[in-house]
């Protein structure tokens, strides 16, 4: 089928005048063909083709209800083209219309499903997780319990144990009160016997000095009455000695 310019008119009017009076073999035939479900929608880029809904009839001479042939009109009238158009265009629209309305209903009890769904899952969820909870805190309450038993216990000991060891305290203190007072007696009596020990020590000391010096004189004395002796020794014998020997022989020193 040629194509008409922009502007001008189809010059062929005879092709599409029939097609459109035949508007009939556009609308759908079967109601389910228009109320396609959401699994099948129509698509956008689909191609609708006019001219293949029928097959063309040859432009010649009809019939009339009288059994007369009439020819067909070649002058094109633009307002009942525009009609026709009009009506075939409102056709489509309400068959987009209701195919919207069907897909928006789809889709509406889809999301609804799904809300249903996923509500219910998260109520098994919840629950499920309520129940956990439950027994964690159950079992955590189990265990402080537990242990705070045991901490009181540790601190009734404790305090057992303090009061103990103020008892001790108190007893050891009193220990190193009388252990000082002991003490410094005992430095005391060390400082005394210390002190005697060295006044002693002195007394010593100049005992044997003056023993020393007795000593020394002493030996001095014994010394020099040694001497005497020996020269007195000495003399005797040698007296004897010449008085012995002949005058002859007397050596001359």
């Amino acid at each position: 089928m040629p194509k008409a310019k922009k502007g001008e008119c189809p010059s062929n009017n005879k092709r599409i005048i029939p097609a459109i009076e035949d508007y009939s073999v556009l609308q759908p035939q079967d109601q389910s063909d228009n109320s396609r479900s959401i699994d099948s929608p129509i698509r956008d880029d689909q191609d609708v083709d006019l001219t293949a809904t029928e097959p063309e009839q040859p432009l010649m001479n009809t019939k009339t209800a009288g059994g007369k042939k009439r020819v067909a009109d070649n002058d094109y009238d633009p307002a009942e083209f525009s009609h026709e158009m009009q009506k075939m265009l409102e056709g489509f629209k309400a068959d987009i219309s209701k195919t919207h309305l069907q897909k928006k209903k789809r889709l509406e009890q889809l999301t609804q499903a799904s809300l249903k769904n996923a509500n219910k899952k998260v109520d098994e969820i919840w629950k499920n997780q309520q129940i956990l909870r439950e027994r964690l805190q159950e079992e955590f309450s189990k265990q402080v319990f537990l242990v705070y038993q045991q901490w009181e216990s540790d601190i009734e000991k404790s305090k057992e144990q303090e009061e103990k060891l103020n008892t001790l305290f108190k007893q050891q203190q009193k220990f190193f009160q009388q252990s000082v007072i002991i003490q410094s007696q005992r430095l005391k009596t060390i400082k005394e016997l210390s002190t005697q020990f060295i006044r002693g020590l002195d007394d010593l000391e100049r005992n044997r000095l003056n023993q020393q010096e007795l000593l020394q004189s002493e030996l001095k004395k014994e010394m020099q009455l040694l001497q005497k002796r020996i020269l007195m020794d000495t003399e005797t014998q040698a007296d004897q000695n010449s008085a012995l020997t002949p005058v002859g022989h007397k050596k001359s020193f």
